[in-house]
């Protein structure tokens, strides 16, 4: 089996590659130019040279293919150019179905995100059923999201086979840029949390979340989405396990909702757009906090043999990582 992989110099993407080359699969990975290569320098693998927003450059790559897996995606809560979010995300998406549809590859799974989901405030778990709309998407990232998903979502019930996995907020080693969730370590690791806000994540072993696309190739349906997701912990809690396993005091002071966001308004203007860096504290994050973003992972139990497993191993890994790396 031939697999193409987007994405496999990145956190999850990186891992989806080394589960399938340890299964025996031959991988052809598509790389940007200048891309750091830190994840994948110990795979033995095909690496081709193109971008999501080039359309001609995918369907060359693609060519001779069995299986696709497009992992790649621009995420960040705050960037000063939405359009370019977009250009990836969604016509990214779209480009990478439609050169699969030319090269007749037998299956798709794309990976979208657990910011898809629509999350409530009275408790409960969302699921892949939970009522949801593009209006309910706070900011560029979970907008160009939601958007590609529709599409990955219409071409598996049209014809094609696409299979759509949504993990929730994946933690482990290799999160080289880092990711959101990544920055918590890391600023928890330089005690830069002297405070948290109430709210809450659902987190997943990268690992096993590598492990769970693989559990789509062989058994999702098409046209169908699953949510692969970890323990429901809230910010408190994950800070609490990371003082467990750093040994460093996890913060006691709750910030309020009005000071969060007022933080953010001041570090997105400050930061942001005088300094023309990305804000440790965004408008749209402090906004998305305002829910818990606690899930069900039954379906994918049910169809793909999913199994949660408690996360501190992986944050015991991801901090390890980052410390070995120089993160902090």
């Amino acid at each position: 089996m031939l697999a193409f992989i987007t994405g496999a110099t990145g956190f999850v993407g990186s891992h989806v590659a080394h589960v399938l080359a340890a299964q025996g699969a031959d991988l052809r990975l598509l790389i940007r130019s200048g891309s750091d290569l830190r994840n994948i320098q110990e795979l033995k693998a095909e690496r081709v040279v193109g971008d999501l927003r080039d359309a001609a450059s995918l369907q060359k790559a693609m060519a001779g293919c069995d299986v696709v897996f497009h992992v790649a995606a621009d995420y960040r809560l705050w960037v000063r150019d939405p359009e370019q979010m977009y250009r990836s995300n969604v016509e990214g998406t779209k480009a990478i179905l439609e050169a699969a549809r030319k090269n007749r590859v037998r299956r798709v799974v794309y990976t979208s995100s657990v910011a898809t989901m629509g999350f409530q405030s009275n408790g409960h778990l969302a699921n892949e059923d939970s009522p949801v709309s593009l209006a309910q998407m706070v900011g560029p990232y979970k907008r160009s999201k939601f958007m590609a998903e529709e599409i990955a979502v219409r071409a598996g019930k049209s014809g094609m086979d696409v299979v759509v996995v949504n993990p929730t907020t994946p933690v482990g080693g290799r999160d080289i840029k880092p990711t959101p969730t990544g920055r918590i370590i890391v600023d928890f690791l330089k005690r830069r949390f002297p405070a948290y806000v109430d709210t809450g994540l659902n987190l997943v072993d990268v690992a096993e979340c590598a492990r769970g696309h693989l559990a789509a190739l062989e058994k999702g349906r098409s046209g169908e989405r699953y949510i692969l997701g970890g323990e429901n912990l809230t910010l408190k809690q994950i800070l609490d396990k990371l003082a467990v396993t750093t040994g460093l005091p996890s913060p006691k002071i709750r910030v309020p909702y009005v000071v969060a966001l007022a933080t953010g308004v001041v570090d997105q203007v400050v930061t942001g757009y005088i300094r023309n860096r990305e804000p440790r504290a965004t408008i749209d994050a402090v906004r998305m906090g305002r829910k818990k973003m606690f899930v069900s992972s039954s379906k994918a139990e049910r169809d793909l043999g999913w199994k949660i497993v408690p996360v501190d191993g992986a944050l015991h890994r991801a901090v390890d990582w980052f410390q070995a790396n120089g993160y902090a």
